[in-house]
């Protein structure tokens, strides 16, 4: 009695693992019929098009990264200097000029909002810590150039890479206060490159695109009065993006 007692417990657990495997191997060859001999159906109304317009959304990471002066290893009152991110989003339109079957050529200006802070450590007992807000509304003019992967189900890989141009229209309610504040400079020029995704569908493409962004130049303008200034050679950007095309 005992051993078929087992038995019919071995076959009740083997039954519903049988069915799982089952289910398993099913969905698994559906997934495979679906991918193999796949077909773009929306990508070619796209194809007819030279160029086309569309918008975005994004977010963005930014922060600064400061260089040390060699004032700094004779200031006492400064023993640390850093950067922390902040939070901020973008809004921009599109253009896009094809170049080729894998190439285009994109201009996306509009308008982006970061959050920046320089973190300074003061050489007190504590170690005291101040920090420096910088709001920016960002003007933009970047251009980029891209490529494209060959088209799977609706679907583009593609890498993109190029420059931009930014002014920071809100600068003026920061320098009113000049003398008590580290004074960045409200234009700055960036090298960009990322990734991205391109799905087709029948009235629009979208496509979700993370990019990385590299100040190339100076922000800093340099106050020989003020502590905070002095202990920094120069402030550069940095800024990680994702964004939403809609695009058609």
């Amino acid at each position: 009695m005992a051993s078929t007692y087992l038995r019919h417990r071995k076959h009740l657990y083997r039954h519903p693992l049988t069915l799982a495997l089952l289910f398993a191997l099913c969905f698994c060859s559906g997934l495979r019929a679906q991918f193999v001999g796949g077909k773009n159906y929306n990508f070619y109304d796209f194809q007819s098009k030279p160029y086309y317009f569309g918008i975005t959304l994004g977010f963005n990471s930014s922060r600064y990264t400061p260089y040390r002066s060699k004032d700094f290893i004779y200031t006492d009152s400064i023993i640390g200097v850093e950067s922390l991110n902040g939070p901020g989003f973008n809004l921009n339109l599109i253009g896009n000029l094809k170049l080729g079957k894998y190439f285009d050529f994109r201009f996306t200006p509009g308008f982006s909002f970061a959050e920046r802070t320089l973190n300074y450590t003061q050489s007190t007992v504590n170690r005291v810590e101040s920090q420096e807000k910088i709001e920016s509304v960002f003007l933009e003019l970047p251009f980029y150039f891209r490529y494209k992967s060959a088209p799977y189900r609706d679907k583009r890989l593609f890498l993109v890479a190029g420059m931009k141009y930014s002014y920071d229209v809100a600068t003026e309610s920061r320098t009113r206060q000049a003398e008590e504040l580290v004074r960045i400079s409200p234009h700055d020029f960036a090298v960009e490159y990322g990734a991205g995704i391109q799905i087709f569908f029948p009235y629009f493409i979208l496509s979700p695109e993370f990019k990385i962004s590299h100040g190339i130049g100076n922000s800093l303008l340099f106050n020989p009065t003020l502590p905070e200034s002095r202990v920094l050679e120069k402030v550069t950007s940095r800024t990680f993006t994702i964004s939403f095309h809609i695009e058609g």
